[in-house]
């Protein structure tokens, strides 16, 4: 047996600095500095052999709670710069938090590292303490070290209990003076896989008319260049008719990235075909990795150096993804790890108990359990996410989807070729959170439907792949009820295409889309106005209900009956006179519900987003249409599985292929910029 050669040691390397925010970035401090308690876990009574345990840990937890002499944490630090801050005298604060804390678990399980140095340089009198947690998120204190005056401060540290989760973070407390934080980073002693100097990526932006975000986010790079040192290239792909290369602020964001810019004009492919362009550019330039960003977020700019040389050091090529916080309420964190449920093929969390936008200012990583274990995926949205170059060239390029599914099928097949995918604590950005939108109406109801249906093909391990084809027809029936007869008409044209073989997947990127919002002035659900008064006044002959505007789903045991009931009504029963002119009722976007909305003739509606008003208006004879279609193509679909799993799952290697996509991008580019 060949033994496994041992990690050769090397000089230091830095593997995670310490980061603040700008100063007039208040709302995220949290993310950064935390000046409030930590009152880690709160453990169960045990009654077995664990007591012992349990009781230490209790101990730690409480030490940490109730100390009388620990100095206030009440007032933030002053910020000095990026990687430097001051502490008033008496005061102390964490560095405990989202973006400073060493994930260590992560890099237990991921890469050959075994142990990790933390080195702090500091000027001033004060305390460093250093602590760990666990993957139960019970806190630990590990090591400390009074300083005076300019000091460099170095602390070895074991990876050897991360097994199942937990972080490494340290504590600064003020003495006699202020204490300064010069600059602090956490840093490693083997040499990556990729060899000392590491890999280089390619970091692509997908673009579709959100320049200002764009030249925002340009700006912001060029502006941390000490990010970049691992950035061959800088690509934005544009699809829109607003032209980043056309904004006046262009020549002057992109000239401290001279030499590493460039921007290609294409026709609008979605975002599929804008980040399969992406993938396709850095196999072309010679980048070890791709790093794939939306286009309408915020980007902290030191996860990008972050994700690169995580990558640089994991065992094995893998896919290390960034974090999601919300754009408009920036201390929350609402994505930090997803898995596709394989019985329903849809989107899921990888623990029940994960918060869905969890405020990290109201309670801060050393207080939340389950942030301290660690959370591994299936994929991570391509928000943020690099690929090395070594995975695309061994999987192909995304499927083109358009948008929609592209992400998690890529995580997917990568899974089942051996690659991991990692989402990477302490790398995020902000994106406008979903609660801010609502997608699954509309125009891309289509790319939903079919993109769901053909990952189920491909990779559900379910014959009829589990309860996807009944859920299919569920929400069919829910939108053809709820009056959103525009959303059901591109959810049946979804499954008709799905129907014509894979064949229709590289033509439709472009072709698609204009015949489904060539639509819309075919539907009245599909006319959004601005103005409410635009529309006539609600008007009822009687009261649409009784007492307080509750509204409630029915229950399983009456779904059956409550659908019978409701599909008779909406079939059957004539639509009333004064609907026809009037609104019945006017609901917000929280109330617009199916169970709520299908008991109407006539409703207002607000969007997602707030920015509109729909006139919902019952249509018995489009609604037995869609009916009646939803079940002969759900009944085909059934019949036909088997059929059409063989034909995808075959197709799939070709039509993700590099000369798959070579044909569509010549077809396709317009012009090129280069900086």
């Amino acid at each position: 047996m060949t033994a496994t050669p041992t990690p050769k040691t090397k000089s230091l390397r830095t593997l995670q600095r310490i980061i603040l925010p700008e100063a007039v970035q208040t709302d995220v401090i949290p993310l950064y500095i935390d000046s409030g308690s930590a009152t880690g876990v709160q453990l169960p009574t045990r009654m077995d052999g664990d007591a012992a345990d349990a009781i230490a840990e209790a101990a730690a937890v409480q030490e940490l709670k109730t100390d009388a002499n620990a100095p206030s944490r009440s007032a933030s630090p002053d910020v000095l710069g990026r990687r430097s801050t001051k502490i008033d005298a008496g005061k102390t604060v964490s560095f405990g938090t989202y973006f400073n804390a060493f994930p260590a678990s992560y890099w237990r399980r991921w890469t050959e590292l075994d142990s990790v140095n933390l080195q702090l340089r500091t000027e001033g009198d004060g305390m460093i303490v250093v602590y760990k947690s666990n993957a139960r998120g019970v806190i630990q204190r590990v090591d400390a070290k009074v300083v005076s005056g300019v000091a460099t401060s170095t602390f070895q540290l074991t990876l050897a209990p991360f097994g199942d989760g937990g972080w490494y973070w340290f504590d600064l407390t003020a003495t006699k003076s202020d204490l300064i934080l010069q600059e602090a980073e956490w840093q490693g002693d083997i040499e990556p896989r990729l060899g000392q100097d590491g890999g280089k990526a390619t970091v692509q932006i997908t673009t579709m008319n959100k320049v200002e975000y764009c030249i925002n986010n340009i700006r912001s790079l060029g502006e941390n260049l000490d990010a970049l040192e691992s950035v061959q290239e800088i690509l934005i792909v544009d699809q829109g008719t607003d032209k980043v290369a056309d904004h006046p602020d262009f020549e002057n964001a992109v000239k401290p990235l001279s030499g590493k810019f460039r921007i290609i004009n294409q026709s609008n492919l979605g975002g599929s075909g804008g980040f399969g362009r992406g993938m396709y550019e850095s196999v072309n330039n010679g980048s070890d990795y791709v790093l794939l960003l939306d286009d309408d977020v915020v980007v902290e700019p030191e996860s990008i150096l972050r994700l690169i040389t995580f990558a640089d050091y994991c065992k094995n090529p893998t896919i290390v993804g960034g974090h999601m916080f919300d754009m408009f309420d920036r201390s929350v964190l609402h994505a930090f790890g997803e898995v596709v449920n394989p019985w329903r093929t849809f989107y899921d969390r990888p623990h029940e108990d994960m918060s869905l936008g969890h405020d990290l200012a109201k309670s801060n990583l050393r207080s939340t359990h389950w942030m301290h274990r660690r959370v591994d995926v299936d994929y991570n949205g391509w928000w943020m996410c690099l690929i090395p170059t070594e995975v695309i060239k061994k999987i192909g390029l995304s499927l083109p989807l358009f948008l929609k599914w592209d992400d998690a099928e890529y995580g997917l097949r990568a899974k089942e070729a051996g690659i991991a995918t990692v989402s990477f604590p302490g790398a995020g950005l902000w994106h406008v959170s979903w609660q801010d939108k609502d997608d699954s109406v509309g125009w891309q109801a289509y790319f939903h439907e079919r993109n769901r249906l053909i990952t189920a093909l491909i990779h559900s391990p379910f014959e009829k792949g589990g309860s996807v084809l009944r859920e299919s027809l569920f929400l069919d029936v829910k939108h053809a009820l709820s009056m959103q007869y525009y959303t059901e008409e591109g959810r049946l044209l979804a499954i008709e295409d799905l129907l014509s073989g894979p064949e229709h997947l590289h033509p439709s990127l472009s072709e698609r889309l204009p015949v489904i919002r060539g639509k819309v002035k075919n539907f009245q659900d599909a006319q959004l106005k601005t103005n409410i008064d635009d529309y006539p006044q609600p008007k009822t002959k009687k009261p649409p209900f009784k007492g307080r505007r509750n509204f409630h789903a029915p229950g399983y045991s009456k779904l059956v009956p409550w659908a019978v009931s409701t599909v008779g009504r909406q079939l059957f029963k004539p639509v009333d006179e004064m609907a026809e002119k009037n609104p019945q009722i006017q609901l917000t976007y929280a109330e617009n519900r199916w169970w709520t909305v299908s008991k109407f003739d006539s409703l207002l509606v607000t969007n997602a987003e707030g920015t509109g008003v729909f006139w919902y208006k019952r249509d018995p004879q489009q609604l037995r249409k869609n009916l009646v279609r939803a079940t002969k193509l759900h009944t085909k679909l059934f019949t036909d599985w088997a059929d059409l799993r063989k034909q995808y799952k075959e197709a799939a290697e070709q039509v993700a292929s590099y000369e798959a996509w070579q044909e569509t991008f010549n077809k396709h580019t317009e012009s090129e910029i280069t900086r």
